[in-house]
């Protein structure tokens, strides 16, 4: 695509940027900035509807006020922004087309995108998997994208994040044919790849910043969220590393779970990676282990509850769309919570590490 240098007018992300609350600093320190497929607008609205049930039936038992727990309209939201960049491609009869797995687990947090869609704005949305768009897919000479005889305005990315979404050449035809169209992406593939923890390291450095915004207390308030990032050409911080393995998490460019390195792996896999030398060392980042309050919970999975340690994850949803130079939207649109057994590494609800959860604001 770089090499076609084909010219992008309408920009959509949905993004989700995760925090954990650092028990030394007191502050939020930023985990990572999802620029594809962030997931549970759906379902994480609706756990927080649910919350605030409860507390209306039972909250005068605990003492407990269903007004604290926050709004949240994260599903609304997206399918709004999903909404007005379908508007911007300006073609009434095109359909949304997401973009799922073969063997889609989560197809229920999407369900809720399609279905504010529809209702609240009488866009049709299909569904498709990679290797369904290269078989019913082609690109028209003026760039538009047909799938199954019905244009396609905008591509929603739920699928496409992990290797494993890529397990023939059929697949990358796909996404290549998504790209080369005049469809608009969500993400398109430069936005995709701004999303890597390497991008996120970068952004972390001295006066890069400065590159993007020129207000001073903007840039300090973003600053301060920036855990310590660093690559791996280092040799200081890698022998840090390697000495208190403990303070550190190992990240590869990987999205969706279960992908980080924790405690001694990271020395055992620092080692190998310097052993190998070569480009083994760039593909990796070093964030800073960020150890949050651990609290009591009760956890609902599969039915069963039960009572644990835990410590919890807040990701605040956003959506940007623009037309040429024009912003049309750049706007927080609802959050996510996320409360995992204190004693597990990873924080992914659909890879089975988490449960969705709501915030509770209190006075302190």
């Amino acid at each position: 695509m770089m090499e076609i240098n084909k010219e992008e007018n309408i920009r959509l992300g949905l993004h989700r940027s995760d925090y954990m609350l650092d028990s030394e600093t007191g502050s939020l320190l930023q985990i990572e900035l999802n620029t594809i497929s962030a997931s549970f607008p759906g379902l994480g609205s609706l756990v927080s509807e649910l919350h605030r049930t409860l507390i209306n039936q039972y909250g005068k038992l605990f003492c407990l006020d269903s007004k604290r727990i926050p709004g949240n309209a994260a599903s609304s939201r997206f399918a709004e922004a999903l909404a007005r960049a379908w508007h911007e491609f300006n073609v009434d009869s095109a359909v949304i087309m997401m973009i799922v797995q073969p063997e889609e687990r989560n197809m229920y947090d999407q369900y809720w995108l399609a279905k504010h869609l529809k209702e609240s704005h009488g866009i049709t949305t299909i569904r498709k998997t990679l290797s369904e768009v290269e078989a019913e897919g082609h690109v028209l000479p003026d760039g538009t994208l047909i799938i199954d005889g019905r244009t396609v305005s905008l591509v929603y990315f739920r699928a496409g994040y992990t290797p494993n979404d890529y397990p023939s050449e059929a697949e990358w035809n796909a996404r290549l044919l998504i790209e080369q169209s005049s469809a608009v992406k969500c993400p398109s593939i430069s936005y995709h790849l701004v999303g890597t923890k390497k991008i996120q390291q970068e952004l972390a450095k001295p006066n890069i910043l400065e590159r993007f915004l020129e207000n001073k207390e903007q840039i300090a308030k973003i600053c301060k969220c920036f855990a310590g990032l660093w690559s791996l050409d280092d040799e200081e911080i890698v022998k840090s590393a390697i000495q208190n393995p403990e303070l550190f998490v190992l990240k590869p460019q990987r999205e969706g779970g279960g992908n980080n390195i924790y405690g001694l792996d990271v020395r055992e896999t620092l080692i190998k990676l310097q052993k190998e030398g070569g480009d083994a060392l760039a593909a990796y980042i070093l964030m800073q282990r960020i150890f949050p309050k651990a609290s009591l919970a009760n956890l609902v999975r599969g039915g069963a509850c039960h009572e644990a340690l835990t410590i919890s994850e807040l990701g605040i949803y956003g959506a940007y769309l623009r037309n040429k130079d024009k912003v049309l939207m750049n706007d927080q649109s609802g959050y996510l919570m996320r409360t995992k057994v204190s004693s597990s590494d990873e924080g992914g609800v659909a890879a089975g590490f988490a449960v969705l959860d709501s915030l509770y604001l209190t006075d302190k």
